[in-house]
């Protein structure tokens, strides 16, 4: 199979959609990100990298560092944290209040805000620094140690990060949160604008393609957990449009309002989109179309 070729062909369809969407400005600082650029990388679980288009240009993860701090903290903490954060779709939007209230603080699944500001929690208790453990993983698994937080973008998201305030204090309301709410979100905005290209992220994702194993060949996950968050990752790695993109992509991923899409093949690889401009959900228009074009053209889907 000529990877090269398809994440070409891939990154043609893709631009097909660039103009699309509209880049998130409700972050200040995510506002000027150019809206022209599309990348796209693929790395194998044998080591092989496959670039195309803008696959090196560093971009603000956002919410794609869900995936990392939910492994992490299933690595240290086991199975306790879903007592504290569902598993299920949650049919809104990735920012929204409603059903917080009504599932007394738990939130629906570790992908959406609320979830992922309780796994931040979780993780600042067991490491003492959430977005540093993140950081240090990224590092480590890419090979790349110049990756770091934007502190601008981080400062944006705290300025206006008052739904995230409101999501955090109701959930701390229903003893849900073990730490301060300020120093959970502080650790949450810290996360989120870290910066990593396509090709960071695709190595990144390796060890979910690998069923747990990290790139120096220790075990981050058993086989069992790493089959578990490829299956949340499928069923709401995308917000409301998860079933959307099973249906198009065909793969477990998680995408970012950074315009960033991280998909997993299990026992392949992973592959990562990115383009700013979004869709009403906050995917990438051009990352999901050229996702959707790769896993056309290569029949590799879990499917």
């Amino acid at each position: 199979m000529d990877y090269q070729e398809l994440l070409d062909g891939a990154v043609e369809a893709g631009r097909a959609r660039l103009g699309d969407g509209r880049v998130a400005d409700y972050i200040p600082a995510l506002a000027c990100a150019d809206s022209t650029a599309l990348g796209m990388a693929l790395a194998t679980v044998d080591g092989e990298v496959f670039e195309a288009g803008d696959a090196a240009r560093p971009f603000s993860i956002q919410s794609i560092s869900k995936l990392f701090t939910l492994a992490l903290v299933l690595a240290e903490g086991g199975e306790a944290l879903w007592r504290r954060v569902g598993r299920e779709p949650s049919g809104n939007p990735f920012n929204s209040l409603v059903q917080l209230e009504t599932e007394h603080g738990i939130p629906r699944n570790p992908f959406i805000n609320a979830g992922a500001i309780v796994v931040t929690d979780r993780l600042l208790g067991l490491t003492g620094d959430a977005a540093g453990a993140v950081r240090g993983f990224l590092r480590a698994e890419t090979g790349n140690p110049s990756l770091a937080t934007n502190r601008e973008i981080a400062a944006s998201e705290a300025q206006h990060g008052h739904r995230n305030a409101a999501l955090a204090h109701f959930i701390a309301s229903h003893g849900n949160l073990d730490n301060d709410v300020d120093a959970v979100l502080a650790q949450y905005y810290e996360h989120c604008a870290i910066e990593a290209s396509c090709r960071d992220l695709a190595l990144a994702g390796r060890f979910l393609a690998r069923h747990g194993v990290r790139a120096d060949g220790e075990r981050l996950l058993t086989r069992s957990e790493a089959k578990q968050v490829n299956a949340v990752l499928l069923t709401c790695g995308t917000y409301d449009a998860a079933g959307e993109f099973a249906y198009r992509v065909g793969l477990p991923g998680k995408s970012g309002v950074g315009g960033g899409v991280l998909a997993i093949i299990p026992g392949r690889g992973a592959v990562c989109a990115w383009s700013p401009g979004l869709d009403p959900a906050g995917n990438s228009v051009a990352a999901v179309a050229a996702l959707d074009a790769f896993t056309t053209a290569s029949g590799l889907s879990v499917f």
